[in-house]
């Protein structure tokens, strides 16, 4: 028997709306089933369009990650050696007595030696950075610059077309041409993949631009295998193609963009020929793609995260965000581009965070992809004091920040007081002085946007936290009363934060009624210009760039780490995501895990041969950063000279206690302070079997 939604039924049984919480552009809708207080069914709301009744394979068991006999349900405190696991059970007062004690003792010295560590492991206004914000403002601690996922990109739009906007999804399944560069949409993008498979029906044709053959790229009707760090490459090459066929919109160039003459000359130095050496492909597939995107209306493009996390990541999604202008794409509403979606948010984000809290205090900034070196970084005049304390929520830095041998060695410091906020052990809580178990999303009230779509979402608890979990705000708001933060803001409920995150802008009664909202925005949102840059045109060239000493036009920067330029490290490696993890989340849910198996690194078979290296085999992947142990899969989706390793692991669930994050690097992309996962030189040696 079904029961409407959020009212109670006479079975006991009852439905509550709520939003997935995950990084991923879709922010589905989801309808939870309730029977006398258990959750019992996880599913997408068929009545939220984006969502249409259709969950990914992960989200789907959130029950079951929800009721794992692994979750924590009470406060636990370190006995044994950091990173031992070892904890003993404490009740709420104890463990939240004396971590403001510690809090308290360092900031009466300098509060800018705490440090507030979180990112994405919920998407929620409120979950995330509301309370959290304002307790961390009030007390001076550290700022932190989170940059681990999209910070390139985003700011590449930013520079370009004056923030994080573009098309609106819904319209992709109206488009003639589809450019899926750099995303394996049917893992990571389902309910987009759904809109190309109707365009496709229709007729469009779909072209996947990724060094990996991935799922979505068996799918298209053309994959375009480039190297890693080479897209900007081919945007200047299908600029150069654009150039020298006319296939232009000359109106929409003059009336809409700006820098023009300039970007002309940038990409007539790249031809095919040229692009092609360096990307690593044919270059009469680069001019047959430009021909397809120059004559065909109307042709979208849609990016996602991956390709920018290279040296030259930013200036790539720059050079691919000019193309849609070049053509006059943007006049359609299944023309265009689309990244991100989250600028056309109207959140109110001073109301939540409360930056005012500061009190005129200007702390440091500690970037997170570089929590490595900083954890092990002494006081000094430049950085400031050493890092003494560390709060980490919403994050799992151990197992996902680059250069994890070094993050490991900082969480090991005695010194270093820590305390996580997590629903499980994870690598990162196994280093903590304290883990405070924190709600899922079935247990409490948040509100959320979307990087992939413009409604607004709400999500209701639907069960009663398990255990004696609270929440991440409830947990903020009692540390604030131990350490005497009297403020107001620090007694308002999670309902109250609901409604401050947009204020008046959204119909907060249309949120509680059926779960969404969806914002006002015009189908071509670019048709007629009124890009929200300074200048209201497409900036293709950025005088806020050049005013930084940067190039004002995108360019191609070759990677860090180039194939040839170190003869110890001849294979290029990224780490895409496994199918059926998001970050490191779900690494834990056994039926997820035992569809994935095991750690693995594809590799093509003409670099598998010559190390003599079996499908199957353990094999050693390593560089001058470390090693990691992993089985090989001689695979059709590498590419020669690319291997891919797939992750990301919990460091513990490996082979010897690493994943692949062992390899990756702390250097940072051209702009944006990201991180350069993808760029990554490595070499590979078969391991002998066991005996």
């Amino acid at each position: 028997m079904n029961a409407s939604p959020d009212s109670p039924a006479p079975s006991s049984l009852v439905q509550v709306r709520g939003a997935c919480p995950h990084d991923c552009p879709d922010t589905c809708a989801l309808l939870t089933t309730v029977e006398g207080g258990v959750a019992v069914r996880v599913a997408g709301n068929p009545a939220h369009r984006h969502t249409d009744g259709a969950l990914c394979t992960k989200v789907s068991r959130y029950a079951e990650r929800t009721y794992h006999p692994q979750r924590l349900r009470q406060p636990l405190r370190r006995t044994g050696p950091k990173g031992s696991g070892q904890f003993e059970p404490v009740d709420w007062d104890t463990a939240l007595d004396d971590i403001a004690s510690h809090l308290r003792a360092i900031a009466s010295h300098d509060p800018q030696a705490i440090l507030p560590y979180s990112y994405a492991g919920t998407m929620g206004q409120v979950q995330g950075e509301a309370m959290a914000a304002r307790f961390f403002h009030r007390l001076g601690a550290s700022l932190l610059d989170r940059t681990i996922c999209a910070s390139a990109g985003g700011e590449a739009l930013v520079q370009t077309l004056g923030g994080k906007v573009g098309m609106k999804v819904e319209h992709f399944a109206d488009a003639r041409l589809i450019l899926i560069w750099g995303s394996n949409s049917i893992g990571s993008n389902l309910h987009f993949w759904r809109l190309a498979q109707q365009a496709k029906r229709n007729g469009a044709r779909l072209v996947c631009i990724d060094p990996r053959r991935t799922e979505t790229a068996d799918k298209c009707h053309e994959h375009i295998a480039l190297r890693p760090g080479t897209d900007a490459a081919l945007a200047l090459a299908l600029m150069h193609e654009l150039i020298v066929h006319d296939w232009l919109d000359h109106d929409y160039i003059e009336r809409h963009t700006l820098g023009w003459n300039a970007l002309r000359e940038r990409a007539l130095q790249w031809p095919p020929e040229r692009a092609a050496t360096v990307c690593g492909v044919p270059a009469e597939q680069i001019v047959a793609l430009a021909r397809d995107y120059g004559t065909t209306r109307p042709a979208a493009i849609r990016l996602n995260y991956g390709m920018q996390r290279v040296r030259g990541g930013g200036n790539a999604v720059r050079a691919i965000a000019c193309l849609p202008a070049l053509v006059g794409a943007w006049r359609h509403p299944s023309g265009g581009l689309l990244l991100s979606a989250s600028g056309q948010f109207p959140v109110r984000r001073a109301a939540l965070q409360r930056p005012d809290l500061l009190a005129g205090r200007s702390p440091r900034t500690i970037n997170m992809s570089t929590i490595g070196d900083d954890l092990l970084r002494p006081a000094s005049a430049d950085f400031g004091p050493r890092i003494e304390a560390l709060v980490v929520y919403n994050s799992n830095p151990v197992a996902v920040a680059p250069e994890s041998g070094k993050v490991v060695q900082g969480f090991q410091r005695e010194d270093l007081f820590t305390v996580v906020l997590e629903h499980f052990q994870t690598d990162t809580a196994d280093y903590a002085d304290y883990i405070l178990p924190a709600t899922t999303q079935l247990e409490h009230w948040d509100i959320h946007t979307s990087y992939g779509h413009t409604d607004v979402l709400l999500n209701r608890p639907a069960i009663e936290p398990v255990g004696q979990c609270r929440s991440n705000t409830d947990i903020f708001r009692a540390l604030a009363a131990r350490l005497g933060f009297d403020d107001p803001c620090f007694t308002e409920d999670d309902l109250q934060l609901c409604r401050t995150a947009f204020g008046d802008t959204v119909d907060f009664q249309q949120l509680l009624n059926q779960g969404f909202a969806t914002l006002p925005l015009p189908a071509a949102p670019f048709a007629q210009g009124g890009f929200p840059t300074a200048s209201g045109r497409c900036e293709f060239y950025s005088d806020r760039l050049a005013a930084q000493g940067l190039d004002g036009l995108p360019d191609h920067l070759p990677n860090f780490e180039t194939p040839g330029t170190d003869p110890r490290y001849p294979l290029a490696m990224i780490s895409p995501p496994a199918r059926n993890f998001l970050n490191s989340s779900f690494v834990n849910v056994s039926s997820l895990r035992d569809i994935e198996g095991e750690p693995l690194l594809e590799i093509h078979a003409d670099d598998a041969g010559p190390r003599g290296i079996q499908d199957g085999q353990m094999v050693r992947v390593f560089n001058d950063r470390g090693e990691y142990r992993c089985k090989a899969s001689v695979s059709r989706r590498a590419r020669q000279g690319v291997v891919n390793g797939l992750g990301i692991w919990w460091r513990k669930l490996g082979p010897d206690g690493t994943n692949v994050n062992q390899l990756t690097s702390q250097r940072l992309t051209d702009m944006g302070r990201g991180p350069v996962f993808y760029d990554c030189l490595v070499d590979v040696a078969g391991l002998p079997a066991p005996t």
